[in-house]
């Protein structure tokens, strides 16, 4: 039999070398959104160890990287905080585990229930402002460790006060390392993108220590990270109640970042991103991912770019990025335990800043206001309200902005474009289009229900008392469903209508709302002299001559 394009000799050495690529940058972003989240750095690395390795196994991508992100880590890290307010180690450990492990069984939950259409929960425009107040967040998080100080930590405001009143007390070595790191990363970044800037970064703060003796002077460290492959953690019990909010939130934000990366990474030929095999892969990883260390994962866009970049053709490339972050674990820990922190804190702010998109906010403005307002609310969200209670006001944005949508449907009024049968919405841009007399056309748009029936209403009462019409056309064309009490509402307006001695009809029904309107007495009442097939017809009907607007 022959190999398939992925099975052959090139398309093996096109995943080992992508895998070794992949995890000179993986690895040290995982060890730094370990710090992020309050956890130790060991924590990164069996996050880039277990998940890549179960989501490799399950996943429906040929490229995804399931490990952590910088979104996840400040969330996980806000969750962690409420709980274990002391930071105490082993119970951060046990509260990191029960959360994680949380977290792949509302994915799996979600996955059995056929919950895929969640990837589609958050708008984009939302998910923008939430991620740039992410953004803020992490960076400000991050600054006091480049700055060598430490704030008491409370919320954004307060921090950023807090911040500004410490900077007298800034260490200059420690805000030397942390410019070099950052400058060596902007370099690398500009002059070779997707290179391993990360693993020279942390290199070097590595060689730094032992050749100066950094932590004599003041510039704290990494400090001991556990050798060998990691211990069995088990969750904590006790904790579930009050991380179960906690983990609905970072699994609906695990999924959506999962679901958008392998979508906008996958290639023509490559398999269907199935939504609800994701779903249960995220979820399979990280509930194996929880019982060895690791903190809740996703697929991330920063290191799945890296990976497709590096020309990895299957998932093959993920299982050698966390080959080689087993081989770190067992014989390079005693070296990272010299990192600086200020090393880790810079390539966090680099790799995080990218999620602050003031020009995309500024491309909403363009095409859509109250979107563009959606998006300022979701990130004054997070930074007024926290983190995880930014997931809960975005989705209430997103919800909110497509009620507001729903409740006021367009209602247009027609006319025909002279010397054609087009009918089409009255406007400015078009006054020669022509009216037809005393008979009026009215044009709905979307879906008719319990939410928009009275706005509706109210509007259709507003264009009779202003145009004063014989015949009334409603041409339902646009309409694809009308619920109950919507048709209540259309049998009602042909009570009101004929009292004021208006001739009521509907024109353009599809076969769904045909039927529904057929189920209602409203059917018997217009009879086929005005149940008619289309607009014109109407027209044809009670129009006499189309009269000059």
């Amino acid at each position: 039999m022959n190999a398939t394009p992925h099975t052959t000799a090139p398309a093996l050495r096109l995943d080992l070398v992508a895998g070794l690529i992949a995890a000179t940058v993986v690895l040290p972003k995982a060890m730094a959104y370990a710090t992020v989240a309050g956890l130790p750095v060991a924590a990164g690395l069996y996050t880039a160890l277990i998940p890549l390795v179960v989501y490799a196994l399950l996943g429906s991508s040929r490229v995804l990287s399931v490990t952590s992100t910088t979104t996840l880590a400040i969330l996980v890290g806000s969750e962690l905080a409420m709980v274990v307010p002391d930071g105490n180690p082993e119970r951060m450990l046990a509260a990191a585990a029960t959360l994680t492990l949380l977290v792949g069984i509302v994915l799996v939950l979600a996955s059995v229930l056929r919950l895929g259409f969640i990837a589609n929960f958050i708008s984009t425009p939302v998910l923008t402002g939430f991620k740039t107040g992410i953004g803020l967040v992490i960076v400000l998080d991050q600054l006091p460790k480049l700055l060598g100080v430490h704030i008491h930590k409370q919320d954004f405001f307060h921090d950023l006060l807090a911040l500004v009143q410490s900077v007298p007390q800034t260490s200059l070595l420690t805000l030397a390392v942390a410019l070099a790191t950052l400058g060596l990363l902007l370099l690398m970044e500009k002059l070779w993108p997707h290179s391993p800037a990360p693993l020279v970064a942390v290199a070097g703060g590595i060689a730094a220590t032992a050749l100066f003796g950094l932590p004599a002077l003041g510039v704290s460290v990494v400090g001991p990270i556990p050798q060998g492959l990691p211990a069995l953690t088990l969750p904590d019990l006790d904790l579930v109640r009050q991380l179960i909010p906690g983990a609905v939130g970072i699994a609906l934000m695990s999924f959506t970042e999962s679901i958008a990366a392998a979508r906008a990474f996958a290639r023509d030929g490559d398999p269907y991103v199935n939504p609800n095999r994701e779903l249960a892969a995220t979820g399979a990883a990280n509930a194996a991912g929880a019982l060895l260390g690791a903190m809740p994962a996703g697929g991330g866009t920063s290191q799945t770019a890296v990976v497709r970049a590096a020309g990895a053709v299957s998932q093959r490339a993920s299982l050698v990025t966390a080959a080689v972050a087993l081989a770190v674990m067992l014989l390079l820990a005693p070296l990272l335990a010299k990192l600086p922190n200020a090393t880790l804190a810079a390539v966090v702010i680099v790799y995080s800043v990218g999620l602050i998109q003031p020009g995309e906010f500024m491309a909403i403005r363009r095409v859509r206001s109250m979107e563009f307002r959606w998006a300022l609310v979701a990130c004054l969200g997070v930074l007024l309200f926290g983190t995880l209670q930014g997931i809960v006001i975005a989705i209430i944005v997103s919800l909110f902005g497509l009620a507001s949508q729903s409740a006021n449907p367009r209602l247009s009024v027609l006319g025909r474009k002279p010397g054609t049968d087009i009918l089409r919405p009255r406007s400015d841009e078009h006054p020669e289009d022509e009216s037809f007399g005393d008979v009026l056309v009215l044009r709905p748009e979307g879906r008719i229900f319990f939410l928009n029936a009275q706005s509706l209403a109210d509007q259709l009462r507003a264009q009779v008392e202003a145009h004063q019409p014989r015949v009334l056309v409603l041409d339902l064309s646009a309409v694809q469903d009308v619920e109950y009490s919507a048709l209540q509402m259309l049998v009602e307006a042909e009570d009101k209508l004929a009292a004021l001695g208006i001739v009521y009809c509907l024109a353009g029904l599809n076969p769904g709302v045909l039927d529904a309107v057929r189920h209602t007495t409203l059917a018997e009442r217009l009879g086929r002299e005005r149940l008619l097939f289309n607009a014109q017809a109407a027209i044809d009907q009670y129009a006499k001559q189309p009269a000059q607007s």
